[in-house]
């Protein structure tokens, strides 16, 4: 039986909430909700109400909307995103923002484990005199990240491989990442969206969640100038290890900076 756009909408939410259930209609119809809301007594065709209960079908299982739809907002820009890819976070821009405030002119800025390239494309657009690198392990991520650079018109280099090992010889003013620090064993990798996004994006595999972070601190000696800048996000409970790595590698002007929620996200330290 043929379905009203309203009552589509009204049965979806039942199971998917109302906001979930108005952002995949208009991903599926192709509309803005200022379209749904005065078009409510529309017949939906039999292809839109299908492709409309698929992603509510999805969404009932659990796959994040940002994965159905195939866009995550972030610091005021649209990015692409897929499976292959974390799903960029609202805390993720307190990272964004400490890093501006540190960039010099013309600044040379490594983003590691670039995933969708969030952070790299955000930067390079906020700062079009810089020169940006960006790494990532995974062949996918990086084709994600070059398309939404593409998007945004934002230069990044962008190249393939562990942390810093594309970028061996090079230094930079300011190194930024948003590193997998979810502890091994920690129950909310088996919990809502975090079951569908990229282990390896997610977790090193480490106990504490914090192995990759020590790589990247151990090897930054070797690609900052002196007086550059090394950002790092990392879990809510893990500043003051983050602080006691960087004073053990001889970062001075050490600090944690909160995000919007008052919780520790940033660790920021300075080379001598």
């Amino acid at each position: 039986m043929a379905r009203t756009v309203q009552a589509a909408l009204d049965e979806a939410a039942e199971s998917i909430g109302r906001t979930d259930a108005r952002v995949l209609a208009c991903a599926s119809l192709g509309r803005d909700r200022a379209w749904l809301a005065a078009h409510g007594r529309d017949i939906l065709g039999e292809t839109q109400d299908a492709r409309f209960e698929l992603l509510v079908a999805q969404r009932q299982l659990g796959v994040p909307v940002a994965y159905l739809v195939g866009t995550r907002e972030f610091h005021g820009r649209e990015f692409a995103v897929s499976p292959a890819v974390l799903i960029p976070r609202p805390e993720t821009e307190t990272l964004v923002e400490e890093a501006l405030k540190r960039m010099p002119d013309a600044a040379r800025v490594l983003d590691l484990g670039t995933g969708s390239g969030a952070i790299a494309v955000t930067l390079a657009c906020a700062r079009r005199d810089a020169i940006v690198h960006a790494t990532d392990a995974s062949e996918e991520a990086l084709a994600m990240a070059r398309g939404n650079a593409g998007r945004h018109g934002a230069r990044v280099r962008f190249a393939r491989g562990s942390w810093y090992d594309p970028v061996a010889g090079e230094v930079f003013d300011l190194i930024v990442s948003n590193p997998p620090y979810v502890a091994a064993g920690d129950a909310h990798l088996s919990q809502g969206d975090l079951r569908f996004e990229p282990r390896a994006a997610l977790t090193d595999g480490s106990p504490d969640g914090l192995d990759a972070i020590r790589a990247i601190v151990a090897g930054a000696h070797g690609h900052l100038k002196s007086r550059g800048w090394l950002l790092i996000e990392h879990g809510y409970d893990q500043a003051g290890a983050c602080r006691a790595l960087l004073e053990e590698a001889g970062f001075g002007e050490r600090s944690s900076v909160p995000d919007l929620a008052g919780i520790p996200r940033v660790a920021c330290g300075r080379m001598p």
